[in-house]
């Protein structure tokens, strides 16, 4: 098991990732994994573990650059806002950590995904949205913020795994999105799981006021979701 922390970069922004990829004979699919707004931290570096079990290499990202992570709410939301603002800055930041990812050795390239969190979820979401063609996106709780910014012939594949307890999304939200992926011809799933909340597979996440509530049920579904996903869209590629 190669296991590092990683520097690559988006222009002159250094972001610093989390590399895992098992020992194999051959190439192995790769899968990046997109943040919470508080930044890169132990929760996506064990995620990514969490994927080298299902045999896959992983890469947990750095959207904001620096290793950065916010202290607070506050910090937090002052985080994303440059990037829910600007939805070219967004992609390219994301689009540059897949670009690196493709470079690596031992990986697959033309077997490539992304899953994220939250914010990370709509990570997922734009870089599908960019037209980038990985083999799948996958949003956790995520965010679906729409923009302003054209959206373009969506080619990867998505899956959406919501909480229909989530504060944080509104049901025009979620027609939005579903309409603006039909209309984009894209190959695409929306699975809401019942009574749960925002930030449903992180098991620190205990606050009913602000809607961020583990479910560990959810959590367990949406993974296997997750993994089924994975593997059709692995084994189709090129098909």
């Amino acid at each position: 098991m190669i296991v590092k922390t990683v520097s690559y970069f988006d222009g002159a922004v250094e972001c610093i990732g989390h590399l895992s990829i098992p020992e194999s004979p051959t190439p192995l699919p790769l899968v990046l994994v997109a943040h919470t707004w508080k930044g890169r931290s132990k929760f996506e570096d064990e995620k990514a573990q969490a994927l080298n079990s299902l045999g896959y290499a992983a890469l947990s990202i750095d959207i904001y650059g620096g290793g950065v992570n916010g202290q607070s709410p506050q910090e937090n939301q002052a985080l994303i806002e440059p990037f829910m603002a600007d939805r070219q800055l967004f992609r390219q930041r994301l689009i540059s950590a897949v670009e690196f990812g493709k470079g690596l050795e031992g990986v697959d390239a033309s077997k490539i995904a992304m899953i994220g969190f939250c914010f990370g979820g709509l990570a997922s979401i734009e870089l599908a949205r960019s037209g980038y063609d990985l083999a799948g996106c996958v949003s956790f709780h995520g965010l679906l913020n729409q923009s302003t910014e054209t959206f373009n012939q969506v080619r990867s594949k998505l899956l959406v795994l919501h909480g229909d307890l989530d504060p944080m999304v509104s049901s025009e939200q979620i027609l939005a999105l579903q309409d603006e992926m039909t209309q984009s011809e894209a190959d695409w799933q929306f699975i809401s799981y019942g009574n749960t909340h925002h930030a449903f597979t992180n098991p620190e996440a205990n606050d009913i006021e602000m809607g961020t509530v583990y479910n560990h049920h959810s959590d367990k579904r949406s993974w296997i979701a997750m993994t089924n996903f994975l593997k059709e869209v692995f084994d189709n590629v090129n098909q």
